[in-house]
């Protein structure tokens, strides 16, 4: 129904223009590559973009504004890209030259070399917000929390980059420095840190058979990342412990940025026999949703720890399990992540990353901006990766307790 539909559209603007003209149009100039780049990202946007008001813009007169501008070479077409972008005033919907791209592409499945830093950017005043550290990173070394402002990067401030230009600062070569100006709120001093670059191996899936005070052991599941590997790896992990005696698991999103969604949505299905996971609502309105369906890998109980740093694809499980009844959430409000982003091929090399739907949690809560509320909150406290699922993270000890009579019951019934 959609296609015959837009054709229509199409069409109806096209007769108009004829009427309101007078006279025949003449043959169409032809393009020059650099205007053929600004018109493919234009009729993508145009195609897949989630809101069809294009932020309450023209978006026909803003092709032809961008197309009249003087484009001498590749990186005055880029900026013409990103200010044309800029007018949706969204951030995740944004240009990725070649280099940016590649590099994308390789977080999602490789090898980084950076500081380690998943970010996003405020709307108003246009700080960069640190959504989570990278486990095992520079920046998660040096005490950088969920929620800080980075506020400049080598004294750039970040009010004047874009997303991928913060990105693009803060990676480099192995043992290279960069400084950032970091506070904890809007209100509080901002501090320097100094940062050594360094290659950061992604490796999603941190797993330990735990033992309660009670007896019951206990898998302990931490996912940090939602990429090609994610599935795979947890799987194997659930088997592994269940075969040395788990009775129930911990699921640790806390700091999860997100990542691949369809990664999000094949985790769910391996906690849930049935249910939906999630709802999609593209431009027109339209729901669609993912299923669940088949065996779950286990049906021990689950509790799930969040925090400020969970976000994205993370909330997309973290909601699923929630809804369904299958597991229990504990820990603090989610980061509020509720858009879905699809990356598309440019003909030069570089790439599109364009907002194409919202989402919606299996109980239809709007979670953007807003984050998901645990059964069982918790403050989050500062911790370094030595000190995570240890007696001195009150999270999880309140999971883990949960957890413990949890089994219990399940073990009597």
């Amino acid at each position: 129904m959609i296609k015959p539909l837009f054709r229509f559209s199409i069409l109806c603007l096209c007769l108009v223009g004829l009427v309101i003209g007078g006279v025949s149009a003449g043959p169409a100039l032809a393009l020059t590559a650099e205007q053929s780049l600004v018109a493919e990202v234009w009729r993508i946007v145009n195609r897949a973009y989630v809101d069809e008001t294009f932020n309450h813009q023209n978006w026909w007169f803003t092709r032809q504004r961008a197309l009249d501008r003087p484009l001498r070479d590749r990186e005055d077409t880029y900026r013409v890209i990103q200010e044309m972008l800029s007018g949706l005033n969204d951030p995740y919907t944004r240009l990725l030259p070649p280099s940016q791209y590649r590099s994308l592409q390789t977080s999602t499945s490789g090898e980084l070399t950076g500081v380690g830093l998943q970010i996003s950017k405020d709307e108003q005043p246009g700080w960069l917000r640190v959504i989570a550290p990278i486990e095992g990173s520079p920046a998660e070394d040096a005490g950088v929390q969920p929620q800080d402002l980075v506020l400049a990067i080598d004294g750039v401030a970040t009010t004047e980059l874009t997303l991928d230009e913060a990105a693009a600062r803060m990676r480099g070569k192995q043992g290279t420095t960069v400084t950032l100006d970091i506070s904890h709120s809007d209100n509080d001093p901002p501090r320097q840190v100094s940062l050594t670059r360094d290659v950061i191996t992604l490796n999603p899936v941190v797993a330990a058979l735990k033992t309660t005070t009670e007896g019951q052991r206990v898998g302990y599941l931490r996912l940090s990342q939602f990429n090609g590997n994610a599935v795979e790896k947890l799987a194997e992990a659930i088997d592994d412990l269940a075969s040395r005696g788990a009775q129930g698991y911990l699921l640790d999103l806390r700091n999860n940025p997100g990542g691949l969604l369809q990664a999000g949505i094949e985790i769910a299905r391996l906690w849930l026999p049935k249910g939906t996971i999630v709802y999609t609502v593209n431009r027109q309105g339209i729901l669609d949703s993912f299923e669940a369906f088949g065996q779950a890998i286990t049906a021990a109980p689950l509790v799930v720890l969040v925090n400020e740093g969970t976000a994205s694809a993370s909330e997309i499980l973290a909601g699923a399990l929630q809804d369904n009844g299958r597991a229990t959430l504990v820990g603090s409000t989610t980061f509020g992540k509720g858009l879905i982003q699809s990356l598309f091929d440019l003909s030069d090399g570089s790439g599109l990353a364009v907002t194409v739907a919202k989402y919606e949690t299996p109980a239809h809560h709007d979670i953007n901006k807003l984050g998901i509320q645990p059964d069982r909150l918790v403050a989050t406290v500062p911790l370094t990766r030595d000190t995570v699922a240890t007696d001195a993270d009150p999270q999880y000890q309140a999971a883990l307790d949960l957890l413990s009579q949890a089994t219990v019951v399940a073990s009597a019934s």
